[in-house]
């Protein structure tokens, strides 16, 4: 989410106004690894093939590499959904040419109206039909926690960043190109440490705000009694970080969400750590929820998960359908 802003502000003449070296490296390799990751697996597996197996059983447990296109694309729709709407408030909730800054005066307020809308549009995309058939992560740090928990296959996790990423610079097109010089009033979206913070702050912010969205999903997921609940807990926490955390942060916990935006405005001031913040704080939160009970199951990688709806995750712990 970005911060909460009245100023009207071009990001585009702050900075340098080319890609940095060093944002093109990081983002490279962000990008590209999961796809290399994925070209080396499948190397690997054509070096097998060569190999004679010892036995018929080692044989029957080879899995060939599936490209689940409908689920990427779902992701895809998914983030720039997200992100287009949630943003879309911000706009509504900030921009002095429309009544809502008249009608609620206090900026906390309509802060916490914007995180509702943002958070609620993220929730209401996982118990649509896209979201019940990929999952609804959205998030490439929520991806990376289920990839890093074992459940996902490494061509999927690789699939649904590129989707997120994809995803995320259609909704920060769609932004700017519907709201027009109304989006200023947001600073495009971008996310951007709050005035006044020192980075490691806004770093720590971040890490936390992650390992708490990442391990919530966590334990709700590994009750079934639970289950059901997690668009209904990711809404209001989500809310609620973006209500705390936006001054801070801008409550990015997605690099993809901050991706988008700055992309579009070619703006990179600070925007690393979104990229390493969140995922850090997810991966805290696999190995914390590991450590405190290392028995207790993750049921299922998919926030609202539907039985008869096809499933392409592993070591899943519920009734599903198997895709393909």
């Amino acid at each position: 989410m970005e911060r909460a802003c009245h100023q009207t502000y071009s990001p585009r003449i702050s900075g340098s106004s080319s890609l940095p070296t060093a944002y093109c490296l990081l983002l490279t390799a962000y990008c590209l690894l999961p796809t290399a990751y994925c070209l080396l697996l499948t190397a690997y597996r054509s070096l097998l093939t060569f190999v004679p197996p010892l036995t018929s059983a080692t044989m029957d447990k080879r899995r060939a590499i599936t490209l689940n296109w409908s689920e990427y694309a779902a992701e895809a729709c998914g983030t720039g959904f997200n992100l287009f709407v949630g943003l879309s408030a911000g706009v509504i909730n900030f921009s002095p040419d429309f009544p809502m800054a008249h009608l609620v005066p206090s900026p906390s307020l309509r802060l916490l109206l914007t995180g509702l809308v943002f958070a609620g549009s993220g929730s209401l995309f996982a118990i649509s039909p896209l979201g019940k058939l990929s999952g609804a992560h959205i998030n490439p740090s929520v991806s990376l926690a289920f990839f890093a928990r074992g459940k996902m296959h490494g061509e999927d996790f690789a699939g649904y960043i590129i989707g997120q990423f994809l995803g995320g610079l259609v909704g920060a097109w769609l932004l700017v190109g519907s709201w027009g010089a109304h989006a200023a009033n947001i600073n495009y979206g971008i996310t951007a440490p709050g005035q006044g913070y020192p980075i490691w702050f806004v770093f720590l912010a971040e890490v936390v705000m992650t390992f708490a969205l990442v391990f919530a999903i966590f334990i709700f997921l590994s009750e079934k009694w639970l289950m059901r609940w997690t668009p209904l807990m990711t809404w209001l926490l989500v809310a609620t970080e973006v209500w705390l955390g936006a001054p801070i942060s801008g409550t990015s916990l997605n690099p993809a969400r901050s991706f988008g935006p700055s992309f579009v405005e070619r703006f990179w001031n600070s925007q690393w750590l979104y990229w390493v913040a969140p995922p850090l704080g997810g991966l805290g939160a696999v190995a914390v929820f590991y450590l405190m009970q290392p028995a207790r199951h993750v049921l299922t990688a998919k926030l609202f998960h539907v039985p008869h709806y096809p499933c392409i995750f592993k070591n899943m712990h519920v009734p599903h359908v198997r895709k393909g």
